[in-house]
C-alpha cells in the first residue's frame, strides 16, 4: 500500500522532501525554497501564484519520491563487489589536496575543493555551484556560484545544516561555459533528473561531485548546537564552522556578547555525535544513497583507521563515471591532488554504518507500508538481501519497531504544512565584525 503524490506540496507535507531545491529551479514561478525550523529547507508554493505548467517536471525530478539508478551493474569497468551495496565505482583513491591550505581547511583532505579549482583553472570551467554560509545569518546556508580560488577557499568545510543547492541551477544554465556542481547525494540525484528535462542545463554541467552524507540535521539542530556552545542569540553569530581546519576539525563559532567578541569550540564527536546527528529530517531515514552514487566523483572520510592527533586531513575519493575517472586522473597528473589507489575493501571499512543504514531502509519501508503511510515510489538498492545480510537480528527488529515508534513521535500519519522561519532584524555581516550592533532574531514555525 502506498500513498500517491500529485504535487510538490504533497511531498513536503508528507515528510518525504529531502530539501534539494530542484523543484524551485524547475518551477520558479510557483515554488520557492524557505527555511523551516523543525525540518530544514522546504518548498513553499508562492501565495497567489497560478499553477505553473512546469510543476509536473518538478515531480518527475524529485529525488524524495523516486531514486532510480540507470547504470549497468554488469559494466566491466565497475568494481563488481561494490555495486550491490555502494553503486557504480570504477576506482577508489585516498589522498588530499596538494595545496596545503585547501587540505587543512577542508573537512577531510580538501579533495572536492581541489577538484573544483582544477576545473576552473585548467579545464576552463566558468564556475562551481555549491552552498555557503549566508552572510547575514551564518548558521543558515545559501547557494553560490564560485569562480575564483578565494571564493572556493572561503566556503571550505562541511555545512551540517539544511541546504538546497539545486534551487540555483539556473545559474549553471545561464553560465557562459561549463560548471561543476557539488552537493549531498540527494542533491546530485535531483540535478541528474533535472538534466534529463532541461537540455541546456545538461550541456552546461561539466562535473558532479557528491559528498558522503549520514543525513541532514534540521535547523533546530544547529540552534541546539549554538546553545550548547553558549550562544543564546543566533543573530549574534559572526561565523560558524562545523568542521575543517584539521581533521576532522572542531565546530567553531564566533559571536558577539555585551563584553565583546567570543569564540567557542566543540570537538567533532561532541558536535556531530552528541547534538546534530540526533535531529535529522525524516526522509534521511529512508535514503539508500549515502555515498553519492549518481555523481561523477564522490568524496568522503576514510574512517577505516584511527586519526593521529594533528593530521591535516585525507579524503576517500570514488570515481563513479568515465567522466569522473578522466577528470580525477587529469587533476592528479596536473598536481592538484596527491592520491594513491586504494583497495575496494577500504570503502566498506571506512563507512560501515552507511551500509547498515542502507540495509535498514528495507525494514523501514516495510513497516510504513504495513500501516499505510507514505513511502517513496521507487528506491534503487533497497533489497531484502541487504537487510537480512548486513543487519543483526536486533538491528532488523529495530528497523521495524523503531520505525513505528517514529511514526508516533513524528506524527507521520498527518500532513505537516510548510511554515517559513521568519527572521526579524537580522544583521548584515560586515567586513569588521567589531562594528556590528547586537541583532535580535525571532524564530517562528
Amino acid at each position: 500500500m502506498t500513498v500517491s503524490f500529485r504535487t510538490i506540496r504533497d511531498v513536503a507535507e508528507r515528510q518525504l522532501c529531502c530539501g534539494c531545491g530542484v523543484c524551485a529551479y524547475l518551477s520558479p514561478d510557483e515554488i520557492e525554497m524557505v527555511d523551516t525550523r523543525d525540518y530544514g529547507r522546504r518548498p513553499l508554493l508562492r501565495e497567489g501564484a497560478p499553477r505553473d505548467r512546469r510543476s509536473g517536471e518538478a515531480m518527475r525530478a524529485c529525488p524524495g519520491i523516486r531514486l532510480e539508478h540507470t547504470f549497468d551493474p554488469e559494466d566491466p569497468a565497475l568494481i563488481p563487489e561494490l555495486t550491490t551495496g555502494w553503486g557504480p565505482v570504477r576506482e577508489i583513491w585516498e589522498g588530499y589536496a596538494a595545496d596545503p591550505e585547501i587540505r587543512f581547511a577542508g573537512s577531510s583532505g580538501g579533495a572536492a575543493s581541489a577538484l573544483a579549482l582544477f576545473c576552473i583553472e585548467r579545464l576552463g570551467f566558468h564556475g562551481f555551484l555549491h552552498i555557503a554560509a549566508r552572510p547575514d545569518l551564518p548558521y543558515l546556508n545559501h547557494t553560490v556560484l564560485s569562480t575564483t580560488r578565494a571564493e572556493i577557499f572561503a566556503a571550505t568545510g562541511s555545512r551540517y545544516a539544511p541546504a538546497s543547492p539545486c534551487d540555483r541551477l539556473q545559474m549553471i544554465e545561464d553560465a557562459p561555459g561549463p560548471c561543476a556542481f557539488i552537493g549531498k547525494p540527494c542533491d546530485v540525484a535531483g540535478l541528474q533528473a533535472a538534466r534529463r528535462l532541461r537540455p541546456e542545463l545538461d550541456r552546461k554541467v561539466g562535473l558532479t561531485i557528491a559528498i558522503f552524507c549520514a543525513g541532514t540535521p534540521t535547523t533546530r539542530a544547529t540552534l541546539a548546537l549554538l546553545a550548547r556552545m553558549g550562544v543564546s542569540d543566533p543573530a549574534s553569530v559572526i561565523s560558524l564552522r562545523y568542521r575543517g581546519n584539521g581533521w576532522p576539525g572542531n565546530a567553531a563559532v564566533r559571536f558577539r556578547t555585551p563584553a565583546g567578541i567570543a569564540e567557542r569550540e566543540l570537538t567533532y564527536a561532541q558536535s556531530w555525535g552528541e547534538v546534530l546527528t540526533n535531529d535529522k529530517q525524516w526522509r534521511c531515514n529512508l535514503c539508500p544513497d549515502h555515498t553519492g552514487e549518481f555523481a561523477d566523483i564522490a568524496v568522503g572520510d576514510p574512517w577505516y583507521r584511527e586519526i593521529p592527533q594533528g593530521e591535516p586531513g585525507r579524503s576517500l575519493v570514488l570515481a563513479r563515471t568515465e567522466r569522473g575517472q578522466r577528470i580525477l586522473r587529469t587533476a592528479l597528473a596536473a598536481g592538484y591532488l596527491s592520491l594513491a589507489r586504494a583497495a575496494p575493501a577500504i570503502l566498506p571499512a571506512s563507512q560501515p554504518n552507511l551500509l547498515q543504514a542502507r540495509g535498514a531502509v528495507w525494514g523501514r519501508i516495510l513497516a510504513l507500508r504495513v500501516v499505510g503511510l507514505p513511502t517513496p515510489a521507487r528506491l534503487s538498492g533497497v533489497t531484502f538481501k541487504l537487510w537480512w545480510k548486513h543487519l543483526s537480528i536486533r538491528a532488523r527488529i529495530r528497523s521495524l519497531v523503531g520505525t513505528l515508534r517514529r511514526v508516533i513521535g513524528r506524527a507521520l500519519w498527518r500532513r505537516h504544512p510548510v511554515t517559513a522561519m521568519h527572521v526579524e532584524n537580522a544583521r548584515t555581516c560586515p567586513q569588521t565584525p567589531e562594528a556590528v550592533e547586537p541583532g535580535v532574531v525571532t524564530l517562528h514555525g
